[in-house]
């Protein structure tokens, strides 16, 4: 082999710049999104366990909808479709801003929440029904039972899933690059081509990547360690 490894070109100057503005955009859209599943799986979680039929139908369908298709094409979805989706104002306001990000957003935000709102379900489930039974014999609704008594116990048991979802959500904002969200996927390949340096800018980024998974796992590990364990019923 004739190729000469030169790792200064991408971690020094502006190649490195740039590569540190994909892994902040990275962060961001990650983070944004990780909020806007959470309540939206919740909301989503807390409407199939209910009675009224046509919030449980659907909200099945939106989970089984969103969950059984690519991530990819509902990114597509999102940003060749809002055009007959958003209102025209709400439209100009996203273009004379970030559009692929918000495009970006919205496709990880439905996709993630799906499966946020079935681990949600899940943690519910766990939770004995006496308690649900309990909270309403004292006076509670529905909504008031599930704010005060079930789902801050659902969420404690959930956190490790919940974690997980956040590590796939952190990888799956690679695939905004396909819109031109220049997330740290998408300044690596920009690196890659002004300098030739494939190898290295994309060694560069999955250890950014590898990091980010291991600070996660190391994040559960303790979860289960020390808090987890205390949960019985």
């Amino acid at each position: 082999m004739n190729y000469t490894f030169d790792w200064q070109v991408v971690l020094t100057g502006e190649y490195r710049e740039w590569i540190i503005d994909g892994l902040v955009l990275t962060l961001k859209i990650s983070v944004v999104s990780l909020l806007l599943a959470l309540l939206l799986g919740t909301i989503i979680a807390v409407m199939r366990l209910s009675r009224v039929r046509p919030l449980v139908w659907f909200s099945a369908g939106f989970t089984e909808f969103f969950r059984n298709t690519p991530l990819l094409v509902q990114i597509f979805f999102w940003y060749f479709g809002s055009d007959g989706l958003l209102p025209r104002p709400v439209l100009e306001w996203l273009y004379e801003r970030d559009f692929e990000f918000a495009a970006g957003v919205i496709a990880l935000t439905v996709y993630t929440a799906a499966f946020i709102a079935e681990e949600i379900r899940s943690g519910i489930n766990a939770i004995p029904k006496t308690q649900l039974e309990s909270s309403r014999a004292c006076g509670l609704s529905f909504l008031q039972s599930m704010r005060y008594v079930i789902l801050p116990q659902a969420f404690r048991i959930i956190v490790p899933p919940l974690i997980s979802q956040a590590l796939n959500l952190i990888k799956n904002s690679s695939l905004c690059m396909t819109i031109g969200v220049a997330e740290l996927t998408y300044m690596t390949r920009q690196v890659e081509s002004y300098t030739f340096r494939g190898f290295e800018a994309f060694t560069v980024a999955t250890l950014v990547y590898l990091c980010i998974s291991l600070v996660v796992s190391f994040s559960v590990t303790q979860y289960n360690k020390y808090f987890l364990r205390t949960v019985k019923y």
